[in-house]
């Protein structure tokens, strides 16, 4: 799905795309319809980006097992494709 914002409308509101989609992430992600992971993955930040970005707002995190657990796996899956990655690259090379 898209969405397309006018840039009429973000003259109106007086802001940029990009402060738009952060108020969006925040948005969701005070609602805890976003975990810290899937918020800053929208605004293209880093968690530790977004978490600044919180802290400068005073918005506390919302951190619990559920997404602990999602971060593990996320954690877990990036560490797998770079083993693989990595073992790919040592086959290329004939190692």
């Amino acid at each position: 799905m898209s969405v397309v914002i006018t840039d009429e409308v973000l003259q109106t509101i007086q802001m940029s795309d990009k402060e738009l989609i952060q108020e969006i992430a925040i948005l969701l992600f005070t609602q805890e319809r976003f975990t810290l992971g899937q918020a800053s993955n929208f605004v293209g930040m880093n968690q530790l980006e977004f978490q600044r970005l919180l802290a400068s707002r005073k918005i506390p995190l919302h951190y619990d097992i559920a997404e602990l657990r999602e971060d593990v796996k996320s954690l877990e899956a990036t560490i797998w494709i770079r083993k693989q990655l990595c073992a790919e690259i040592l086959s290329i090379a004939g190692e």
